[in-house]
């Protein structure tokens, strides 16, 4: 069985999916001191972290618990995001996997084990493309050794083109993979995050992603 804490302010919900998830498989323990489960979460052999943000005034908070677990630890997280916190995942979140309420125990427990296979086979892969080092184990990416902080958005994206260089892409293609379902927006929200991308990986020496005229991007 993996061990998982919930990071979260609140109860009730919570526990009743930290119940329902012991069940599939997952023995989650319920923390309300973020702050204490960050500082000692090498020393309970946890396997995996999942932060509820409800997108209220402690957002700012969670979230960055949320990252210092994700960077420090390299543990798996996942968030448990209220439908007003989705803008979070743009916002400097770093995490593996989330997931919207209504909240589903069966669908967490699959994401869940999902990213808990992925992190054991990633342990120490790395992406290399020149100066570029996209570090998956640790979540980390780097330009001639220089750390590039990206949100979670920006990251994914960038490991997906990595992932398929030099194959193109469309916007439409991008937001399918990269997005998925649960995105509502156009696909102008690709062009702001490759543009953004380029303006903290590229200078006059280094260029990764290049604009393939009327379909879309590709990774060079």
């Amino acid at each position: 069985m993996f061990r998982a804490s919930i990071i979260t302010d609140g109860k009730g919900q919570i526990e009743r999916l930290g119940t329902e998830l012991t069940d599939k498989g997952l023995l989650c323990s319920i923390d309300s001191d973020g702050k204490r489960t960050a500082h000692n979460v090498s020393e309970r052999a946890l396997d995996l972290v999942f932060v509820a943000i409800d997108g209220e005034s402690n957002n700012p908070d969670i979230m960055n618990l949320a990252n210092s677990i994700k960077r420090e630890s390299h543990l798996p997280v996942i968030a448990l995001l209220s439908r007003k916190a989705l803008h979070s995942l743009d916002s400097g979140l770093v995490v593996d996997d989330f997931v919207v309420e209504p909240w589903d125990a069966n669908e967490i427990a699959i994401r869940a084990k999902r990213v808990l296979g992925r992190t054991g086979e990633a342990n120490q892969e790395l992406i290399q493309c020149g100066d570029l080092t996209i570090d998956l184990a640790r979540y980390e990416v780097y330009v001639n050794d220089r750390p590039i902080e990206l949100t979670f958005k920006e990251y994914e994206l960038l490991r997906f083109l990595a992932r398929n260089k030099g194959r193109v892409f469309t916007r439409e293609a991008l937001l399918n993979e990269v997005w998925g379902y649960e995105y509502y927006g156009g696909d102008r929200t690709v062009d702001v995050h490759v543009t953004r991308l380029r303006s903290k990986l590229e200078d006059p020496e280094h260029t990764f992603i290049e604009t393939v005229r009327n379909i879309g991007y590709r990774f060079k």
